[in-house]
């Protein structure tokens, strides 16, 4: 969030620090948050024991505000920049599990996109690799929602493409496929999965998570 608030670019900033051995880089992918079964109940376990115990526990209450904040910035940018309303739009969602290679989607980011266009008056049409029938037990049947039988399909007539997991499936698309099908070529990712510039070279108008002001093409 500082990176975008100052137009630097967060995968410099990622390359620079992980480069530092105390460090690493296998932690430390900037994105919409964090979910799962595990890890938002033990921060929350902690943080609970620790005033229990009248130990101060900011760090921990913290990283859990925070994780709750972020999950959800893909909404606030496509609000910003479809406006408020979303009656009569569509997003097409790729990716609905917390994390790659699991169809969990408790405390799932996407939970957070998903429930926000609907209080705009959005539709969604969604897709995971393996997810979708958690998906359907957790929303049921819904004229606001469609579940897409590939990615590709999720596209079709949707003013934009929002990203939530970084599914390897999704890393490679097809990027004229991706123009045809949507409406505008707007693609929001909640997981960085694309160079900026390539997606300039491409005409693709595209939000990443503290990509500087990433790609706004001018009119």
């Amino acid at each position: 969030n500082i990176a975008e608030a100052v137009g630097a670019d967060i995968e410099s900033v990622r390359q620079g620090m992980g480069s530092d051995s105390r460090i690493g880089f296998q932690f430390i992918y900037p994105g919409i948050g964090y979910g799962g079964s595990c890890f938002p109940k033990d921060v929350r376990a902690l943080d609970h024991l620790a005033k229990e115990r009248g130990t101060g526990a900011q760090l921990l209450s913290a990283v859990h505000t925070t994780n709750e904040r972020q999950k959800q910035k893909l909404s606030d940018h496509i609000l910003t920049r479809l406006g408020p309303d979303l009656t009569g739009r569509t997003v097409a969602v790729w990716g609905l599990a917390f994390k790659p290679n699991t169809d969990d989607m408790r405390e799932a980011p996407s939970r957070v996109l998903i429930e926000a266009i609907w209080a705009a008056g959005g539709r969604v049409v969604a897709f995971d690799p393996e997810a979708m029938d958690n998906c359907q037990t957790i929303y049921g049947e819904r004229d606001d929602l469609h579940y897409a039988e590939t990615k590709e399909a999720a596209l079709d007539g949707a003013d934009c493409l929002a990203i939530c997991t970084e599914w390897k499936a999704f890393r490679s698309p097809d990027f004229e496929g991706i123009k045809q099908r949507l409406i505008s070529a707007l693609i929001f990712d909640g997981r960085n999965l694309y160079d900026p510039q390539y997606m300039a070279a491409l005409q693709i108008e595209y939000y990443a998570i503290g990509r500087g002001c990433s790609v706004q093409l001018s009119d």
